[in-house]
């Protein structure tokens, strides 16, 4: 709503906002009918509110919505943040770089309920507008492609979550290594 980790912009940014800075010309239309959408989602919740009661509501709307969003964030934040992930800084990101700086994961019986984003994401980041159900074969296709730029982790998702939010703590440069790459660090060295 405020833009607050979001690019600076020299006036008031929001991505609610039809003639915010953060949008195009060709995109403000397309802001404005999803503002209207998120208007009459307010307005039918609020008359459900009204005839079944604010319980009602969050047990059968506000529940599943912060279930949901919790699994958004969670498999996000997996697929972008293992030890093996290299961040770049603009002198040496390029597309294919940053396609390839995400990991596939197994979540067992849940990537099918998810549509296999948990563990064909790489190729999700390589062909992002490939429909889902194409997902596992075209992952198959690039394996052997890709060789080893193809990350995979199968740590279960329980010893990833609490391995990544202990090891994965900040970003920095590789000494080693060229200006603009940088790998996770989970101490101050």
């Amino acid at each position: 709503m405020f833009n607050v980790s979001g690019r600076y912009y020299n006036r008031f940014a929001c991505h609610f906002d039809p003639n915010s800075p953060i949008y195009s010309n060709r995109e403000r239309a397309q802001i404005f009918i999803s503002d209207a959408g998120i208007f009459a989602v307010l307005y039918v919740l609020y008359c459900f509110a009204k005839t079944r009661g604010i319980v009602w509501v969050l047990t059968m709307y506000g529940g599943p919505l912060l279930v949901v969003n919790g699994f958004l964030v969670l498999i996000t934040f997996l697929q972008h943040t293992h030890p093996s992930l290299p961040h770049y800084d603009s002198t040496e990101w390029d597309w294919l770089r940053g396609a390839l700086a995400t990991i596939d994961r197994d979540y067992g019986v849940l990537n099918k309920v998810f549509h296999n984003i948990t563990d064909t994401h790489v190729t999700h980041h390589l062909f992002s507008t490939m429909p889902h159900y194409h997902a596992m074969e075209a992952t198959e296709a690039i394996k052997p492609i890709l060789g080893e730029y193809y990350q995979f982790d199968g740590t279960s998702v329980f010893q990833a979550m609490y391995r990544e939010t202990k090891e994965c703590i900040y970003v920095d440069k590789d000494a080693e290594v060229k200006d603009g790459v940088y790998w996770y660090r989970n101490k101050i060295e």
